[in-house]
């Protein structure tokens, strides 16, 4: 949750105006009042009415009055606005707090604020303020809402002052604003085993480490408080110092997660189409994965990666697991359509001893079949979630499926399933926790069924 303060003596574009633009905020009350005093002066003086001018000039200073007024006193007034929380999921809402403060020694008139929202969020909410005392305070607050993904500005806030009289409104606009990220729907995954798996906390690299020979052992130097059990004996003869055995150090599993976001991969557009299926799926099996344990990265058909390419390039083993699912949802958030045509650069990004590769791939022909196919060698275990946007843009459209769309994305899956993946087809309308279900066959997770390379 975080504030964001702007105090209205911050002036904008609509400010620079000056004194002129404060006239041109004259009401019709305003200006009838400064048309009947100057129309009352003149009879007065063509008249010789002596009473008369002085109504005309009563009418006529009234409105002035009002517009110095509020010239004056405008850049007193303090505006906050507050997003809870500022990263939702599609289809929540978050809640938005608007707080005005009077800064000045004066009351206010009628005041209405007016915040600007995109109209993906929904329409522009606007609130009416009484007279508010000097040094007083009104919060207000509305929802927000998106069904579709992204990061959304909220602001800049408006400000229309007006005076008791109703002789004059002047309108603001401040220069802070907030964005609200709105994140990919994600379901919660069933805890499965996928074939070749190794589990979160890379028991078996440390059962791989147990069962290594005793000339595997990597000794160091004895340092003062070392467990004399420890000491081996052979290094410390052939060094001539006391060395001791090497801490075990435990490895987390890796998952990485390839989207292919290729723009010829997928038909058709909106919160139903096949591609934001690919992408919501992806920020599930990211979320359940380090819910797991497991150190993950998020990588797309352009070569591009999150949470960094620091380090190793996976989150949620050097640093913080929320931070790390912070940066891909983030990522996942904005993500749209490459321009690419291939698959080279995700397969250049991925690297041996992946561990387990769970990828989201649209259509494919024959030639990325096979680049994608090669990618097995490069992991523990390989699931592939395929998705033919073809059946998937019929669905939406209450269409029937194109000739030969069916077969070609069999032919495909029956390719990736040779070269060593277990590849699922993706059928329109599916819900992400049944195709991760599909994937295991069925099988629950249990301490037996892990072992894989990791």
């Amino acid at each position: 949750m975080t504030t964001a303060a702007v105090r209205a003596g911050q002036r904008d574009e609509d400010d620079r105006g000056g004194l002129r633009a404060s006239f041109g905020g004259l009401t019709t009350r305003g200006r009838s009042f400064l048309a009947a005093g100057v129309a009352a002066a003149v009879c007065a003086y063509v008249l010789g009415q002596a009473d008369l001018l002085r109504v005309g000039l009563l009418l006529a200073v009234l409105p002035v009055l009002c517009v110095l007024v509020l010239h004056r006193t405008r850049y007193r007034v303090a505006t906050s606005r507050r997003l809870t929380p500022q990263r939702v999921a599609a289809g929540s809402e978050a809640r938005v707090q608007l707080r005005m403060e009077n800064a000045s020694k004066l009351p206010t008139g009628l005041l209405m604020l007016q915040d600007h929202v995109p109209y993906t969020l929904g329409s522009r909410p606007r609130f009416v303020l009484d007279r508010v005392e000097a040094g007083g305070r009104r919060e207000v607050s509305y929802r927000v809402r998106s069904d579709l993904r992204g990061r959304f500005p909220l602001g800049p806030l408006q400000l229309r002052l007006g005076d008791p009289f109703g002789m004059c409104e002047l309108t603001r606009s401040f220069s802070a604003y907030d964005t609200l990220t709105v994140v990919p729907r994600t379901e919660p995954l069933p805890p499965v085993a996928l074939s070749g798996e190794a589990v979160g906390q890379g028991e078996g690299r440390r059962r791989s480490l147990a069962l290594a020979g005793d000339d595997d052992v990597i000794p160091r130097a004895y340092r003062h408080g070392d467990d004399l059990r420890r000491v081996h004996w052979r290094s410390t003869a052939r060094y001539g110092e006391l060395m001791v055995r090497g801490e075990e150090q435990p490895q987390r599993a890796r998952c990485t997660v390839l989207l292919d976001t290729r723009q010829v991969a997928y038909r058709g557009a909106g919160p139903d189409a096949a591609f934001e299926w690919a992408v919501s799926g992806a920020a599930s099996v990211l979320t359940h994965m380090l819910e797991r344990g497991y150190a993950v990265r998020l990588v797309t058909d352009t070569g591009s990666s999150a949470p960094g390419d620091g380090g190793d390039g996976f989150g949620g083993s050097g640093q913080d697991a929320a931070e790390a699912a912070g940066l891909m949802m983030d990522t996942l958030a904005v993500v749209g359509h490459s321009e690419g045509a291939g698959l080279s650069r995700a397969s250049e990004a991925l690297r041996s001893g992946e561990g387990l590769l769970v990828a989201f791939l649209g259509d494919l022909d024959e030639r990325q079949a096979a680049l994608v196919g090669r990618m097995r060698a490069r992991a523990g275990a390989a699931v592939a979630f395929v998705l033919d946007s073809g059946s998937w843009q019929a669905y939406g459209s209450g269409g029937g499926t194109p000739p030969g769309t069916g077969e070609a994305a069999r032919d495909r899956l029956r390719q990736l399933r040779e070269a060593g993946w277990t590849a699922v087809a993706v059928p329109p309308g599916a819900r992400i926790a049944e195709v991760w279900r599909k994937a295991a066959g069925g099988r629950p997770e249990t301490a037996q069924s892990y072992g894989g390379r990791s």
